[in-house]
C-alpha cells in the first residue's frame, strides 16, 4: 500500500445541508421586501466569471444547498427557482429543501420565461452587477421588456444577510517558468498590445484571472484546484499593464516597470479615467464594469478577451511539458488501477479510499501542486450522477457485481491533468458491457477523426454519440472541455460540444469523454485529453489543410467492460494500439509489479 500524503487536498465534509436553506430564504426575501424587490437572482458567479469561486463567492450554496458548478437561483416572494442543466438533475433533488425550493430544468426553461409565468404583473428583479456579464443583461432586459419587468442593480442581496461570510483570499503570486510557457511575459504582452493597436483600441479590460496569469507568466492559489491570483487588469496598447488586486500578493515577484501595482479599491477610478476605445469582453466582463466605462463617458469596443485564444493554442514548449506531466501521471495512474484491482474485490474498498488512495500516489511524484478538481469516486448507481461528489455521508462501499467510475486529475507546474476510467469490479451484466462498449466506440471515433480545418467541436460531438445514438441513449453533457497548461481542468473558448461554433486550432487541448448514465443503476465514462495536430497529407488526398488529435492520456481502459465482438476492425485496431503504446511509455515509470499487471491489462483484444 502507498505511502500516506502529508497533505490532504480533498474534503469529504458536507458543505450544506438542505434544512439551511428555508431561514435563509426568508431572510432574503425580508430583505427583498425592505428593498422594493419583486424578485433577486443568484448566480453560481464571482467577478471574474470563472468555473471556481472562492468561499467568499459561494452565494448559490449558502442560500440554496447546491454544490454544482453551474446554475442559479432566482427568488421571488412566493417560489424560488434553482436552475440546472443535465450534469446536476439528480444532485439538485438531493442537496435542496424541496419546501422552499424548485428544481428547473435549464437551458429546457429560459429564465426569461420562468420570470414572465410567475411575475404577470411585472415588477423589478434585483442583481448584482458584479455577477452578471452584460450580455446577460442585454439579453434578459430584451426578453423581459415587454412584460413589465425590469432588472434592478443593485448590492449584494446574500452579502448584506450572510453573517460570517469569508474573507477575499489573499495568497501570494508567484512566477511561472518561461521556458515552459514558451514566451515571456513581455512577448505575451506584446503580442496583445499589437492586436489592440490593429483595432484602433487604447486599452482592454481583463477580468478572468487565468488570462490575466497567462499574460503575465504568474500563478497563484487564490481558488481551490485552480492554480491562480485573483485580479482585475488594464492592459494598454503599448504594453503596459495595471494590475488590480491587493499589491502585497505580489512581493516575490520583484518590481517590473511595464507593470504598475495598485489596490482593488482604485480600479473603477482607473476604469473612469481611461481614453478610449476600450475593449470589453460582454461575454465575460461584469456588467458593472459598462456602468462604470459608460457613466465616465468613454468609448467601449466590445470584444472578446484578447488573451482567451492565444491562451487555448499552447506553444510547442507548453505540449512538450503537459505532455511530460501526463507519463508522470498516468503512472501514478497505472499504480492506483494495480492497487485497486488488487484490492477492489474483497468488498472492502469505500468511494473514499480511493481518493485518498489516488491522491496518495500522485502525491508520491513530489511534483503534485494539488487536485485538478476534487475526485469523482463513485460506485454503483453513484456513478450515475456526472458530477458525483462523495462526502462522509454518502461515502459507498464498492461491491463485487459494481462498476467504478473514478474521475480525477492533478495540478503540476508543467501541466494539468483529468482523466476519467470506469472499472469492472467482478462478473458485469451484458447490459453494461454493451453501454461500456458503445462509450469506447464513440471516444475511439473522435480520437481518430481527421477533420478540416475550419471545423467547430459542434461538428466533430455527433461521432462519440453516434453508437449511443444507434441504441436509442445518449448523454446529457458536452463531449470535451478545453483543459490549460497549470491553469484551469476546464478552459475555454474551445470544446466539443452541440454549441460550440468555434473552429479548432493546432494546439489546443481538449477532453474526450463520452458516457451514459443510468439513474439508480450505474454510470460509464472514459476519458483522455487530445491535443488538435496538423495532419500529414495523405496519398490521394486533396490539397487542403487537415487537423487531427494527438492522445496525451496514457491509461487502459479495462477491457473486462468490452464486448469486443461489437468493434469493428479499426476500433479492435485502435484500442491495441493504444494499449501497446500505453505499456512503452509508462514502463520505465513504474515498478516491476505494475508493469507485469499492466501487460495483463492492455493484453491485445
Amino acid at each position: 500500500m502507498t505511502q500516506t500524503s502529508p497533505t490532504r487536498y480533498q474534503s469529504f465534509s458536507a458543505a450544506t445541508r438542505p434544512e439551511q436553506g428555508p431561514p435563509r430564504l426568508a431572510a432574503l426575501r425580508d430583505d427583498m421586501a425592505r428593498e422594493g424587490l419583486s424578485g433577486y437572482l443568484v448566480p453560481r458567479a464571482d467577478a471574474h466569471q470563472g468555473e471556481y469561486v472562492a468561499p467568499r463567492d459561494e452565494r448559490l450554496a449558502w442560500l440554496t444547498g447546491f454544490t454544482g458548478s453551474a446554475g442559479f437561483c432566482a427568488v421571488l416572494p412566493e417560489v424560488a427557482g434553482v436552475f440546472v442543466d443535465g450534469r446536476y438533475r439528480v444532485q439538485v433533488k438531493a442537496q435542496v429543501a424541496g419546501t422552499a425550493f424548485t428544481p428547473v430544468n435549464w437551458p429546457e426553461t429560459a429564465l426569461e420565461d420562468w420570470l414572465k409565468e410567475h411575475l404577470p404583473q411585472g415588477g423589478a428583479v434585483g442583481f448584482d452587477p458584479w455577477l452578471h456579464t452584460s450580455q446577460e443583461v442585454d439579453r434578459l432586459e430584451a426578453a423581459l421588456g415587454p412584460a413589465q419587468i425590469t432588472l434592478r442593480p443593485v448590492d449584494n442581496r446574500i452579502d448584506a444577510i450572510w453573517p460570517d461570510q469569508p474573507e477575499r483570499p489573499d495568497a501570494p503570486a508567484e512566477a511561472f517558468p518561461a521556458e515552459i510557457a514558451g514566451k515571456t511575459s513581455g512577448e505575451k504582452r506584446a503580442e496583445i498590445a499589437q492586436i489592440l493597436a490593429r483595432a484602433g483600441q487604447a486599452a482592454a479590460v481583463l477580468t478572468l484571472p487565468d488570462s490575466i496569469c497567462w499574460l503575465l507568466n504568474i500563478r497563484g492559489g487564490d481558488l481551490p484546484n485552480l492554480p491562480v491570483v485573483q485580479a482585475f487588469a488594464i492592459l494598454e496598447a503599448s504594453g503596459h499593464v495595471t494590475l488590480f488586486s491587493e499589491p502585497a500578493k505580489f512581493a516575490a515577484l520583484g518590481p517590473d516597470p511595464a507593470i504598475t501595482l495598485k489596490h482593488w479599491d482604485e480600479f473603477e477610478t482607473a476604469l473612469a479615467a481611461l481614453k478610449g476605445p476600450v475593449r470589453l469582453d460582454p461575454a465575460s466582463a461584469p456588467h458593472k464594469l459598462r456602468m462604470v466605462l459608460e457613466a465616465a463617458g468613454v468609448e467601449i469596443a466590445p470584444g472578446e478577451d484578447p488573451c482567451i485564444l492565444p491562451k487555448a493554442r499552447k506553444t510547442e514548449a507548453e505540449i512538450r511539458a503537459t505532455t511530460a506531466a501526463h507519463i508522470r501521471d498516468g503512472a501514478a495512474f497505472a499504480r492506483f488501477l494495480h492497487w485497486f484491482d488488487e484490492t477492489a474485490p474483497a468488498g472492502d474498498l469505500t468511494e473514499i479510499d480511493c481518493v485518498r488512495a489516488l491522491e496518495d500516489f500522485r502525491a508520491e511524484t513530489g511534483a503534485m501542486r494539488d487536485i485538478s478538481f476534487d475526485t469523482i469516486s463513485a460506485a454503483g448507481a453513484n456513478a450515475a450522477l456526472p458530477h458525483y461528489r462523495v462526502t462522509d455521508a454518502s461515502n459507498a462501499p464498492i461491491r463485487p457485481g459494481q462498476v467504478y467510475l473514478v474521475d480525477s486529475g492533478a495540478q503540476y507546474q508543467d501541466g494539468t491533468t483529468d482523466i476519467t476510467r470506469t472499472l469492472a469490479v467482478g462478473e458485469m451484466s451484458d447490459e453494461v458491457r454493451g453501454a461500456f462498449t458503445q462509450v469506447l466506440r464513440g471516444m475511439i471515433a473522435v480520437s481518430r477523426a481527421r477533420f478540416p480545418k475550419g471545423i467547430a467541436g459542434r461538428d466533430l460531438d455527433s461521432l462519440a454519440r453516434m453508437p449511443l445514438w444507434q441504441a436509442g441513449r445518449d448523454f446529457d453533457h458536452g463531449t470535451g472541455h478545453g483543459v490549460g497548461v497549470y491553469l484551469s481542468v476546464h478552459e475555454g473558448p474551445q470544446r466539443i460540444s452541440r454549441v460550440s461554433t468555434l473552429p479548432l486550432q493546432p494546439g489546443m487541448i481538449l477532453s474526450n469523454e463520452p458516457g451514459y448514465y443510468r439513474e439508480g443503476a450505474f454510470g460509464i465514462r472514459i476519458e483522455n485529453l487530445i491535443v488538435v495536430r496538423e495532419a500529414p497529407p495523405l496519398p490521394g488526398g486533396d490539397p487542403r489543410e487537415m487537423l487531427e488529435f494527438e492522445t496525451i492520456t496514457w491509461a487502459p481502459i479495462d477491457r473486462r467492460l468490452i464486448d469486443a465482438e461489437a468493434l469493428n476492425g479499426d476500433e479492435i485496431a485502435w484500442i491495441d494500439a493504444y494499449h501497446a503504446r500505453t505499456v512503452e511509455i509508462l514502463r520505465p515509470h513504474l515498478p516491476p509489479d505494475t508493469v507485469a499487471w499492466l501487460e495483463r491489462a492492455t493484453a491485445p483484444l
